[in-house]
């Protein structure tokens, strides 16, 4: 695992435990629309509980999980990921370009998926990405395949939700999924001597669609609260979900619901787990302000178009490698008051 320490971390700013991010129950049959848009908008994240995936199919996944990470590093090396293809185990991974405290193994729900070969916007070839699978566990990958598939179908559920508390068509989202580049992210974050200088993941914000997460009972996801920059811990409830909007979902609403700084911080005594659903559009997707939701007047689009492979391979530049310029967010496709990006 992570043998040094990014001296570029800055010390942990007061967080609070006052308040917790909004808890939705799946099931409930009234107001489920209003509280989904009212936590999107004032949050960006929910817990959600009672939400019908199989409990079953997340204790499998969690019990190999740790029994592929408890193997020596050379094991786990064998299927190592790495730029040509970013999907396997990992252990030095940056995030804006300082060192996370943490190892992940990253798999394609749907493989192979296709993506864009580099970012240079005149680079139309494509790449396939194939999962890597290791010999140990041997439930390893039927546990993956079978949790990534649930969690899928509960994805396009909440984003059928989400559009119609937007008060667009259920399925006016769905069409941006199909040939979808899905990614599911096992992170083991093992005790750290210096947790007060030292972060599990840095402060970010996704570049998807939707995340779905699922914690273990050690906890350390803090929530940026939109309100006043305050840093919330998330309490874990167990067998709830965690869902947070990604960077395209802020663009397509056109910041009606916004994506929210996050971090994970780590523990001095014990390890922690967490499992991500990063839902992902095909990567011909181009982002940009859905037409419903925008008013030339009143209301205009506040970002120019960009096709997502294209922003996603600009990120994954820096997983690798620390870089001399800074990580490229949805921001940088704001539009500013002149209409001028």
């Amino acid at each position: 695992m992570v043998d040094v320490v990014d001296s570029a971390y800055p010390k942990h700013a007061i967080f609070t435990e006052a308040e917790n991010i909004p808890l939705i129950d799946l099931s409930a049959e009234s107001n489920l629309l209003a509280e989904i848009r009212d936590a999107c908008k004032e949050w960006g994240f929910f817990q959600l509980v009672n939400h019908g995936a199989s409990l079953e199919l997340l204790r499998n996944i969690k019990s190999a999980a740790r029994e592929f990470f408890a193997q020596s590093k050379e094991e786990k090396g064998k299927v190592k990921r790495d730029e040509v293809n970013p999907l396997g185990y990992y252990d030095s991974e940056h995030t804006k370009n300082v060192r996370d405290w943490k190892e992940v193994f990253d798999l394609a729900v749907e493989s192979p998926i296709v993506m864009p070969v580099s970012h240079d916007p005149n680079d139309k070839e494509l790449m396939e990405m194939h999962n890597r699978w290791p010999e140990y566990p041997p439930n390893f990958r039927e546990a993956c395949q079978e949790y990534a598939l649930e969690v899928k179908n509960l994805a396009f559920k909440l984003l059928q939700l989400i559009s119609m508390s937007l008060g667009l068509p259920e399925n006016h989202l769905d069409g941006f999924f199909k040939d979808h580049a899905s990614l599911v992210r096992i992170n083991h974050y093992p005790p750290c001597p210096t947790p007060d200088v030292a972060l599990g993941v840095g402060p970010h914000k996704d570049s998807v669609g939707l995340t779905i997460l699922a914690q273990d009972d050690v906890g350390g996801l803090e929530v940026k609260r939109k309100a006043d920059g305050a840093w919330i811990r998330v309490e874990p409830i167990p067998d709830a979900y965690i869902v947070n909007l990604g960077a395209i979902m802020q663009a397509w609403t056109n910041d009606r619901y916004e994506s929210v700084e996050h971090r994970a911080i780590v523990n001095s005594e014990r390890e922690r787990f967490s499992i991500g659903f990063f839902f992902n559009p095909a990567h011909h997707v181009n982002v940009e302000p859905l037409r419903k939701l925008i008013d030339h007047q009143k209301n205009p689009a506040k970002y120019k178009p960009f096709n997502w492979g294209k922003f996603v391979a600009t990120r994954r530049r820096s997983n690798f490698k620390k870089l001399d310029v800074e990580n490229l967010q949805v921001s940088d496709f704001k539009i500013n008051a002149a209409g001028l990006a």
